[in-house]
């Protein structure tokens, strides 16, 4: 039997058009099922306060629970390889931020490799990092904290989130740019790590503006910089002109940017559903 070439054509484009249409429908009747939102860190924290309300948005917008699970600790490497061993369906997502492109350079050996086993879903927000001290420390600025720093060696604590957290890279550049000596103190998380600051344990924090913004306008901390080339406004803004740049050789900002992904594979709803 023999076809009309028109005919076989519309067969032909008919038949390459379906694994398309198969995936629309497969992207539009996404999600099926409550969907893991994996937060990397402890409750609390700015990654666990934007996971929650982005799971809120997406269960309003698209019908089904989207579900915050905090997994802390190993410097986002315990969430991270949690979504890596997940099902690639989607079901399982991950909250990002600068600590996967950290982790890839700090450790010599990861059970995973990020940029292969983690697909990008959607950017979400971009974050400063904020310089903050406790009100005990005498220094309102920060070539005041440098002084302080250098006339007191080892007497300043300094927190981080953990491990390898924009935190921590944040305050250990801060150091070596400055030639200071503080004493690191890591948390499983900006929360603990924030409870401490504010009650005088520790005096030094680079948190994410977000995470912070509350204590800084009850008084509770002092801002003095924050570590990008433009300043914040309003009660976090801090005094010295708003950036880290105490006679330092050069320019650096530091941000804190989140989003989201999922472990790869074939199925890539969560990339496809708008």
């Amino acid at each position: 039997m023999k076809l009309p070439r028109r005919h076989f054509l519309h067969l032909a484009v008919g038949a390459a058009a379906l694994p398309a249409v198969s995936r629309i429908a497969m992207a539009q009747s996404y999600p099926s099922r409550p969907v893991r939102i994996i937060a990397a860190t402890g409750s609390g924290g700015a990654p666990d306060i934007l996971a929650r309300l982005m799971g809120q948005w997406l269960s309003e917008r698209l019908g089904q629970q989207f579900v915050t699970e905090n997994r802390p600790g190993g410097g986002h490497n315990i969430g991270t390889e949690a979504v890596v061993r997940a099902a690639p369906d989607g079901y399982t997502l991950l909250l990002v931020d600068p600590s996967a492109w950290i982790n890839a350079t700090l450790y010599e050996k990861l059970n995973y490799n990020f940029i292969r086993d983690i697909a990008p879903v959607a950017g979400i927000v971009l974050l400063p990092l904020v310089m903050v001290v406790h009100p005990s420390v005498p220094a309102k600025t920060v070539p005041e904290l440098i002084a302080y720093a250098k006339a007191n060696p080892g007497k300043l604590n300094m927190a981080s989130p953990g491990i390898a957290t924009p935190g921590h890279v944040a305050g250990e550049l801060f150091k070596m740019m400055a030639g200071v000596h503080m004493v690191h103190v890591p948390y499983r998380g900006g929360a603990a790590a924030l409870t401490d600051l504010t009650g005088g344990q520790v005096q030094v924090f680079f948190p994410s503006t977000s995470l912070a913004i509350e204590q800084i306008r009850a008084g509770k901390l002092r801002p003095l910089a924050v570590t990008t080339a433009h300043s914040l406004g309003g009660a976090a803004r801090p005094p010295d002109r708003g950036r880290v740049r105490p006679r330092l050789r050069g320019e650096r900002s530091a941000w804190r940017w989140r989003s989201q992904a999922h472990a790869r594979g074939n199925y890539r709803q969560a990339q496809q559903r708008d």
